[in-house]
């Protein structure tokens, strides 16, 4: 990761940003970009064992669903950068879909309220968001214009999720949301478990094996982030990368990067379905999403290839 991605003059590099989910896969990859780009960094986290307090790291205790935080993370900050929310892959039971809705949109109305009620120098929020907010398709090729949602149950989590985000944007505060993808990371998410029944020669594609993935490497994700953080773009923007795969031909790949062989068929849907439960759709749904947006913005992508990517991450 380095500057060579930033190509556009900048004309105020925000000293301070305030990440929620600091802590997570995808916020540490976030920290180390900030860092090597001199952006200093507050973290809010609801762990108390996890709060540190470095030069240019900082951390401070919330409670989203008790409506706790600690205001003294706004101070010197310019824009928020927020990742909160429970992991989606955990077994839906309904207790723990309400979980994953309320996380997210507690977290953004407890920034918001707080931001209100407080004086702070605030002028930008950039928040996660989901591919899955695209409806299922073999066939589409998605733009962030696309107009329907999804009527699963990830479709209306990411609605909701979007349209919290957007009330901040009545505190004059500009408000981006960053479409995440299948991200690719060696230590965490989806891939390590993607790759473990292909170490031991059970690898299979899902189903059809037909499914699109739009999947990004966890450092140009990291990186889009601050893109958009340093060059102050508004409005949705997709965190893909811009050559989606289905869902055979990342199996394929894997089992190449590892040098595995591929023998056994295909997994029924059905059987998946018994497994996992309703949380099966996160390996069928098919979202073949553009990158095209941020790409115009001048983001360059390292890795605009799957196989490359994955070398990697698994080599």
């Amino acid at each position: 990761m380095g500057s060579h991605r930033y190509l556009v003059t900048l004309q105020k590099l925000p000293m301070k940003v305030l990440i929620t989910g600091a802590t997570g896969l995808i916020g540490k990859a976030i920290v180390n970009e900030c860092h090597s780009q001199g952006i200093s960094v507050n973290y809010l986290t609801t762990s108390k064992r996890k709060l540190a307090s470095e030069a240019n790291y900082k951390g401070f205790y919330w409670n989203p669903s008790e409506a706790i935080i600690d205001h003294t993370c706004f101070e010197g900050v310019d824009a928020i950068i927020n990742l909160a929310g429970a992991p989606i892959s955990k077994r839906w039971t309904a207790a723990y879909k309400q979980e994953i809705l309320q996380s997210r949109i507690q977290s953004l109305e407890l920034l918001r309220i707080s931001i209100e009620n407080h004086s702070t120098t605030i002028t930008h929020l950039i928040s996660a968001s989901a591919i899955g907010v695209y409806p299922d398709s073999l066939t589409n090729y998605y733009e962030e214009t696309f107009p329907d949602s999804s009527e699963s149950f990830l479709g209306q989590v990411v609605e909701q999720w979007e349209a919290k985000a957007d009330e901040f944007s009545k505190l004059n505060i500009k408000v981006s949301k960053v479409r995440i993808g299948l991200v690719l990371a060696k230590n965490g998410g989806a891939l390590p478990e993607m790759v473990k029944p292909t170490r031991f020669g059970f690898g299979a594609a899902f189903g059809s094996g037909d499914q699109w993935q739009s999947w990004i490497h966890i450092e140009d994700l990291a990186a889009l982030f601050v893109h958009i953080l340093t060059l102050q773009l508004e409005g949705t923007y997709n965190a893909v990368g811009p050559n989606p795969v289905t869902n055979t031909e990342l199996t394929k790949a894997v089992a190449k990067t590892l040098n595995r062989p591929l023998i056994l068929p295909n997994i029924p849907k059905s059987m998946l379905k018994l497994i996992l439960g309703e949380m099966h759709v996160l390996l069928f749904e098919s979202q073949r999403v553009s990158s095209k947006k941020i790409e115009a913005k001048q983001f360059l992508f390292t890795y605009h290839h799957l196989e490359p990517a994955l070398h990697n991450l698994l080599d």
